[in-house]
């Protein structure tokens, strides 16, 4: 193999493990990014235990999805059996713009939230709808946007919308064991997805030497 190459394969490897450490680093809130600033050190940084796990204040990710898992599954098959066809058609709408935006690579948060909002509106429960819009508002702090920024991909967000053409269907036949199947199913994927990019960056950051190792020959 010509020693280019070689040079080259390993001046990733080093650049691979560096990134994976910056950006665990990020997502504990020990440092931040600063476009055309460099990386600076946070004052959560200050006086901590090496050894010490960070956690996040409050409620982390991963809770608020396994929160919304039960919930919005639920709420899933209410709004099976209550939604009119006006309500379909409003969640109809959200979801034609999320396929616009996904076509276009471009972000379509907001047309995901309107699409969960309007789903919980579907049920004509007050209650339901302030919990699933409390969640989306909880879920959407400093940690989540950081996750969604370093492990969404435009695959994902393809996988994103297929999941929700799947709910708007079983919405649309008013079946609602389908409907609490397909929004958990949902939940549950991307809750997989973010679990194993946070478990990849984790696993990369505590062994950054292996990354780098020069191959053996044999």
């Amino acid at each position: 193999m010509p020693i280019a190459t070689v040079e080259n394969r390993r001046l990733y490897r080093q650049i691979a493990a560096q990134l994976s450490a910056l950006i665990a680093l990020e997502l504990e809130g020990l440092v931040e990014v600063r476009v055309g600033a460099g990386i600076w050190v946070t004052a959560a940084a200050s006086g901590r235990d090496p050894s010490t796990p960070v956690q996040p204040e409050g409620e982390g990710p991963f809770e608020l999805l396994r929160a919304r898992w039960l919930i919005e599954g639920e709420i899933a098959a209410l709004a099976a059996r209550e939604a009119t066809a006006a309500d379909l058609a409003s969640i109809r709408a959200a979801l034609t713009e999320m396929e616009r935006a996904e076509k276009k690579h471009q972000d379509f948060s907001s047309s995901d939230r309107d699409f969960h909002l309007r789903i919980a509106a579907s049920t004509r429960n007050g209650v339901l709808s302030s919990v699933v819009e409390d969640l989306w508002d909880r879920g959407r702090g400093a940690m989540w946007r950081l996750m969604e920024q370093h492990f969404r991909t435009p695959v994902l967000q393809a996988a994103t919308v297929n999941d929700h053409q799947a709910i708007f269907q079983a919405l649309s036949a008013h079946d609602p064991r389908e409907a609490r199947h397909a929004m958990r199913a949902h939940i549950k994927r991307v809750d997989s997805e973010f679990a194993k990019g946070w478990d990849l960056v984790k696993s990369r950051e505590a062994s950054p030497a292996r990354a780098s190792r020069k191959p053996s020959r044999r």
